[in-house]
């Protein structure tokens, strides 16, 4: 079963960890992947950017309109994912209480089974 363990950021929370808590966070990730690696669950991961940084395109009447910024005003955003194959849900929860961010107040990650996959060679 695949299952995508989803990471949210919330930007007031993040900012009031100390450094030293921060760092504890993205190096925990780096000892993650090595650990679904080792145990061949990872398929793989996305960390995405800011979202100051992205775009949304909206098309009315065929014509493409392109905003810049996050899509809603919220307090968390869509950070990354993690996707992972395992044996069961059991799992895919013990898998996401190993991502640090798990382990920081106010943060959690989301487990979602995948019901659908494709890539682009078919």
């Amino acid at each position: 079963m695949q299952f995508l363990l989803i990471m949210y950021g919330n930007p007031r929370i993040w900012d009031a960890l100390t450094e030293d808590e921060r760092h504890e966070v993205m190096s925990g990730h780096g000892a993650f992947m090595e650990t679904v690696t080792g145990t061949g669950e990872m398929i793989g991961t996305v960390a995405l950017a800011d979202p100051s940084q992205s775009a949304v395109v909206r098309v009315r009447g065929g014509v493409p309109a392109v905003t810049d910024g996050p899509y809603l005003e919220s307090k968390e955003y869509l950070g990354g994912y993690y996707l992972v194959e395992c044996d069961s849900r059991e799992r895919a929860l013990e898998l996401a209480a190993l991502i640090p961010d798990a382990g920081v107040e106010g943060l959690g990650v989301e487990v979602r089974p995948v019901v659908f996959a494709s890539t682009a060679d078919g």
